[in-house]
């Protein structure tokens, strides 16, 4: 399983690739936040007092922000009214790097709005505010074009994925639905489908539907209470729809992935535990699948592999409030952190150690950095620890990824994952924060933390240590931390080889 964690978080990185083209009912989530605190003394309802409000894009407009989020480069469709909530999707939109949106405005419509009452974490009510209608001919002969162009390539953009997600406001009609699937299946480019409403056969030729259990009930008119029969309503949906694959979201169960023959010759089935370890909010939960396995499936994963890291941006979604992203930095920690056993752990990524590098410094605390690959950890390394953290008030630690301890170290190396080698690491009390990079050398790190204090074996001068001079020139200090005679992995896995020999 470890193994299965440190290749898919390396695999993260290539969502930068991803190209995906997105099309749906977008909408404007508000969420006002307050304190209750009394009833009200007009009717047996709690009072909120109103302390903030926010506003973010939701429905198909909250997968393409998980989408960037994850590093996933979108071309986005959709349909909103002539108002001020469209003016402020279309900001929104803009804000969004790695975004090319093509909104219709339909005069006379309501850009769909839902407003949420939330205090402390639980959700009071939710008010909508929207017209549900089918877009008009005009505007649905625009969207299809628009698809079919870049679907073709003719407008130059490429598209690897096409996600439809489909609130059943009225974007997505089954001339629209239709005429997209036929144009990705000429293409050769899979269609994962966020479905609504019980007849499926309107996404007949997708690849995927990604339905919850309720709505996998409702379309298959069969139970889904446990693992049989939610295999069983999948199967109906396969062989009566025309779809490739099920992928079965189960809230405390977990996922199901059911493909058909189109997919694997023998149909196959996956069962995904749930990662989430506390729930506060389900609010757009779908959405970060979808787009996860998006931009998994986009930078050439396969359906499993895609399905596992969609499970577990499932579980870092719903741990927070609200219609919630989640980030490719996030799910690499996650993936990391499968491996540990405390919910509190130290291995950060670098974007958090960042974060946490200018909280200490801030506190005038002193931060330091040594890095390696750490692969047997023997009494050389803690004796290079202990120095490292003698020479500062906080430690952070960089440890080689995988691929790149193959690279420096050879084909047999590393004995243990980064995952086991930095939880490793995470435990001793000398050490304050770990991060695994995946380059051959910290510079991009010592570049981000620019630390107080940066820590070598004397093996090296000052000269040769990477990252020396931006430590210096920023105020810095370079210690060369004394070497225990005879201690390194190689001659620890020497020994052990020629031992068993």
């Amino acid at each position: 399983m470890t193994e299965t964690h440190s290749r898919l978080a390396s695999a993260v990185p290539l969502f930068t690739t991803a190209q995906v083209l997105c099309v749906g009912d977008i909408m404007l989530d508000r969420f006002v936040y307050g304190v209750v605190d009394r009833i009200s003394p007009e009717a047996p309802i709690p009072v909120v007092r109103v302390t903030r409000e926010t506003a973010m894009l939701g429905g198909s407009g909250n997968v393409v922000r998980n989408l960037v989020g994850l590093g996933a480069k979108v071309q986005f469709l959709s349909l909103v009214g002539d108002d001020a909530a469209a003016s402020e999707v279309a900001t929104m939109l803009g804000a969004l790097p790695n975004v090319v949106p093509m909104l219709e405005v339909e005069q006379g419509r309501a850009t769909s709005i839902k407003t949420r009452y939330i205090a402390g974490s639980q959700q009071l009510l939710r008010a909508d505010q929207e017209t549900i209608r089918p877009l008009t001919a005009h505007h649905e002969a625009t969207l299809i074009a628009n698809a079919e162009a870049i679907l073709s390539g003719s407008t130059g953009a490429a598209c690897t994925v096409v996600i439809l997600s489909d609130y059943g406001k009225g974007v997505l009609t089954p001339l629209v639905i239709q005429k997209i699937i036929a144009a990705a299946r000429q293409a050769g480019v899979p269609v994962i489908v966020d479905p609504k409403g019980r007849d499926y056969s309107l996404y007949a030729g997708a690849t995927l539907v990604t339905p919850n259990r309720k709505e996998l009930t409702e379309a298959s008119d069969l139970p889904t209470g446990n693992d049989d029969d939610v295999i069983a309503a999948a199967r109906v949906i396969i062989e009566r729809c025309g779809i490739a694959g099920v992928l079965a979201t189960r809230s405390q169960d977990g996922m199901t992935l059911v493909t058909g023959d189109e997919l694997s010759p023998a149909g196959q089935v996956h069962h995904l535990p749930a990662e989430a370890r506390e729930v506060f909010d389900v609010s757009g939960a779908g959405d970060t699948v979808i787009a996860t396995m998006g931009a998994a499936m986009a930078a050439g994963l396969d359906l499993v592999d895609s399905a596992y890291l969609a499970n577990i941006a499932a579980g870092i979604v719903v741990g927070k409030v609200g219609t919630a992203a989640v980030h490719a930095d996030e799910l690499v920690t996650a993936l990391h952190h499968q491996d540990l056993d405390q919910a509190e752990t130290r291995v950060l990524s670098l974007d958090q150690m960042a974060a946490q590098v200018e909280r200490w410094k801030a506190q005038g605390l002193r931060v330091g950095f040594t890095n390696g690959c750490f692969d047997l950890l023997h009494p050389g390394h803690l004796s290079l620890l202990r120095q490292a953290r003698a020479a500062c008030d906080r430690l952070v630690v960089g440890v080689n990824a995988d691929a790149s301890v193959r690279r420096l170290k050879g084909e047999t190396r590393p004995v243990q994952s980064e995952a086991a080698r930095s939880a490793v690491l995470a435990s001793l009390m000398m050490v304050d924060g770990v991060l695994i990079f995946g380059e051959d050398t910290p510079l991009e790190v010592i570049t981000r933390l620019l630390p107080d204090v940066l820590v070598k074996g004397a093996d090296y001068t000052v000269e040769t240590v990477v990252g020396a001079d931006l430590v210096i020139a920023n105020g810095g200090q370079v210690v060369l931390a004394v070497l225990e005679p005879g201690q390194s992995t190689t001659n620890t896995i020497r020994r052990m080889t020629a031992e068993t020999l």
